[in-house]
């Protein structure tokens, strides 16, 4: 079989056919373009597709193996479920940029060269933006050109990379990159795709933008673009050592920050950074089994991080906040939506019989396979952070504890459907984890549920439950903003501001206003200069030159008589002028 059909095209023909369909018509296309891309992935053979020669690089626009595949796997699946979960948006721009941003996603994980990969890439960040700005608030207008700038400057990034590595090996070929062959252009690369990841401490634009993007819209932002990221990083930089080091700070930073948050969407937001914390770690490990971790757990991670989504984004579009200090009590009107929520805080926080579990503690285990104790102890302390916030502090304060003035009902019966087929996935992979083992790029000889693994997870959740009831008091939420590292360039960009007021500008002024007085004087100088030495002298040679030559052919014609002796007696004058001239020159 060597046809293949990009699953893009699906999600792009289909954002421009969206404005063509009304009513319940509109809805069944919205169902029906991921269900046709899953369909079309089911139905994929590995190869190379759409390969051409162009600009002297080898384009590759379909490279179908086992690392796209897993991948793009869940990226239909959650395309559909989060389809679903916005069915009842009237507005088909939103639908349009969240195509867009879909398709892009499955464009960059089949990528198989630089240039392709970065077009995709771009379009990624350029369509998500407006998932964040339909919400249509200030602060969603303002963290949206945030996270734009943010992105532009990571594909700046990825781009400068590119063309350096384009030069030094003359292909665009984008494949494995090991640690000793890496020098300017490949660690350009790698920060372009390390800020996608959220790596810090290029981190702060997601918890800046996704608790203000839409409803809908952040459930397809928490799936896409960080899991785009880990899985080029996968794909190129699998055993750099970095990624070892930061991926696993990224999982006690994220769970730091997680802990303190007031806002349910923020709590959530940073624990993406944490989670992705482990991706970014196994694939910095680099082995067979971590780098099947990092992609287990982006599978799973898609999902549970989704129905957690959904399920915040449900509350805030039910009661109009996420604040967890206006919350409480919502469990009796909102006991389908509590549920769904509970079923993706305990796969996050790797409950036995849930995705979390046999997805997270693959990376873990590889970790203790290679001796990296210290690796493992902070992965084990950031799963103790992830239960105590997303799994016990959350749902307490939202669903329980002291009971709000807030009286409200369930969502959407599309919102509801979404959340339950989502948390059964999160249980089906929970209980028969090989249906994703068998999609992983490498064989898999790992098995999650020995009495050794379900006693440890037991202990440490029971332990994390113990800690948060004595300490639920010191743990209530307080409507206050936490500085991240994003005020660094924040209050840099305003000093830079400042500085270009009072200094840049000042400068540019003075510059204007000198070449104002002097330099366009000088120029209007030259300018009458010019214009006198073109008239007086250049005019006056060619005119001078034109009256001679005038004047001469009026005496030749007078004397062109007509009469041949007329002719020889001119010819013999200026014959015997010339021999005298030769004669006194001698």
């Amino acid at each position: 079989m060597d046809r293949w059909l990009h699953p893009a095209l699906f999600f792009f023909i289909g954002a421009l056919l969206l404005p063509l369909f009304k009513g319940k018509a509109r809805k069944f296309f919205i169902l029906l373009v991921p269900a046709l891309s899953i369909i079309d992935v089911a139905f994929m053979v590995q190869g190379v597709y759409g390969s051409y020669h162009f600009l002297n690089a080898d384009i590759v626009f379909g490279r179908v193996d086992k690392l796209s595949l897993v991948f793009a796997w869940v990226f239909t699946i959650m395309a559909f479920l989060g389809a679903l979960y916005s069915l009842h948006v009237e507005e088909d721009g939103h639908h349009m940029a969240g195509s867009f941003y879909i398709g892009s996603s499955l464009g960059a994980i089949f990528a198989g060269d630089y240039l392709t990969l970065f077009i995709f890439w771009e379009v990624m960040a350029f369509s998500s933006v407006f998932l964040v700005w339909y919400r249509r608030e200030q602060r969603s207008i303002d963290a949206g050109f945030r996270y734009l700038l943010v992105h532009v400057f990571g594909g700046l990034l990825f781009f400068t990379g590119m063309m350096l590595y384009f030069f030094k090996t003359g292909n665009m070929v984008f494949d494995r990159i090991f640690p000793a062959d890496a020098g300017l252009a490949e660690y350009l690369i790698l920060a372009g795709f390390s800020l996608n990841a959220a790596v810090i401490p290029l981190h702060a634009w997601l918890p800046d933008a996704y608790p203000e993007a839409t409803v809908e819209g952040a459930v397809l932002m928490c799936a896409f673009t960080t899991k785009t990221a880990v899985y080029v990083l996968a794909r190129g930089f699998p055993g750099f050592e970095v990624l070892a080091i930061l991926g696993t700070a990224m999982t006690v930073y994220g769970v730091f920050y997680a802990v303190i948050e007031n806002d349910m969407r923020r709590v959530l937001a940073y624990h993406i950074i944490s989670q992705v914390g482990y991706m970014v770690a196994g694939v910095g490990i680099g082995t067979e089994m971590a780098v099947n971790g990092a992609c287990a757990h982006a599978f799973a991670h898609i999902l549970y991080k989704a129905l957690l989504f959904m399920g915040a984004g449900a509350v805030l579009y039910m009661t109009g906040t996420a604040k967890l200090s206006k919350l409480g009590g919502l469990y009796k009107y909102m006991p389908l939506t509590m549920i769904f929520y509970v079923v993706g805080a305990i796969s996050i926080s790797g409950f036995p019989l849930f995705s979390g579990f046999v997805s997270k503690s693959m990376i873990v285990a590889s970790a203790h396979e290679q001796g990296r104790l210290w690796l493992m102890t902070f992965m084990n302390l950031a799963g103790v952070g992830t239960f105590l916030s997303v799994g016990l502090k959350v749902t307490y304060f939202a669903f329980f504890g002291k009971e709000s003035a807030i009286q409200t009902k369930e969502p959407p019966g599309n919102m509801l459907w979404a959340m339950g087929l989502t948390s059964a996935l999160c249980f089906l992979i929970g209980v028969y984890p090989k249906a994703l083992y068998d999609l992983l790029p490498f064989s898999v000889e790992y098995h999650p549920y020995t009495l050794h693994h379900v006693s440890e997870y037991a202990q440490i959740l029971s332990f994390t439950g113990l800690v948060f009831f004595l300490l639920v008091g010191k743990l209530a939420p307080e409507d206050k903003m936490n500085l991240d590292m994003d005020y660094v360039y924040r209050k840099g960009a305003l000093f830079f501001m400042k500085f270009d007021e009072k200094v840049i500008s000042v400068i540019d002024t003075f510059w204007g206003e000198l070449y104002r007085k002097v330099g366009l004087a000088l120029l209007f100088r030259n300018a009458r200069i010019s214009s006198g030495f073109d008239r007086k002298v250049i005019d006056g040679v060619v005119d001078g030159s034109a009256v001679t030559v005038r004047v001469v052919g009026s005496l030749v014609r007078k004397l062109q008589t007509g009469r041949i002796q007329a002719y020889i007696g001119l010819s013999l004058v200026m014959f015997f002028f010339i021999l005298w001239l030769l004669i006194k020159g001698m």
